[in-house]
């Protein structure tokens, strides 16, 4: 296991390792990361744009890497087709699938009908914090496509970033990415990604709380957009 941890990191020596990797590429950031953590490493996969990218060039550091998508057996039918794709493309990836403790139906017992259009946090915390709280278990540190301009609440992220809720070291080379540049990255290399994309769907999550975006609104507009929420949970402090 890394001697580098949430619990031994400082805020110098993490001010220091950002202010080294900035000298770098994403590239470069990704190759510490598996090196530094290896297999201590779990990157969470959205499957939007930026997982593809993601994907793509850790599967040119680490052809086995652990991979992870938190399933709320909710999403687009689009979204499980793009990952059979992912599975065929690059085969030596250890992608798993964590499903939720309790099914849908459970939860309609428990919560009610459709807890998302009511209780979308308490939805979110049980499909999906829940779940990567599980999958964290016994990992040092996991790896995320955040990026800078997606929103406010992502605006200040670094490369490597103490992450309070799970106690955990959060990698995001992503984060001075612009959405054209992710573009061009997947449209070079020919890249699967979910065509949704093309149907002004900037940002993709589960089906009922995800509309396309309307020109000239934010790229995370559509997420949630009657609860007045913008994230799921999992990049919150608390």
């Amino acid at each position: 296991m890394s001697q580098l941890n949430y619990a031994s990191a400082t805020v110098e020596q993490l001010v220091s390792i950002n202010n080294s990797l900035a000298k770098g590429d994403t590239i470069d950031v990704i190759k510490w990361a598996y090196k530094t953590f290896s297999d201590d490493l779990i990157y969470s996969c959205s499957f939007g744009a930026e997982a593809m990218v993601l994907l793509d060039m850790i599967s040119d550091v680490k052809k086995d890497a652990k991979v992870t998508f938190l399933d709320t057996n909710l999403h687009f039918s689009e979204t499980y087709s793009l990952i059979e794709q992912v599975r065929a493309r690059y085969p030596a990836l250890r992608l798993t699938v964590k499903q939720p403790d309790i099914t849908l139906a459970q939860q309609a017992d428990l919560h009610g009908d459709e807890l998302w259009s009511r209780q979308p946090d308490m939805c979110c915390h049980i499909r999906k914090v829940q779940p990567m709280e599980s999958v964290l278990t016994g990992a040092v540190a996991w790896m995320s496509g955040l990026r800078r301009e997606q929103s406010a609440t992502r605006a200040n992220v670094e490369f490597i970033n103490r992450d309070e809720k799970f106690q955990s070291l959060k990698i995001c080379p992503l984060i001075h990415w612009k959405a054209e540049e992710v573009w061009q990255y997947i449209r070079a290399f020919e890249l699967p990604y979910n065509p949704l994309h093309d149907q002004s769907y900037p940002s993709i999550g589960c089906a009922p709380c995800t509309r396309p975006v309307k020109e000239g609104e934010d790229s995370r507009a559509g997420r949630w957009a009657q609860a007045g929420k913008t994230e799921c949970g999992l990049h919150l402090a608390r």
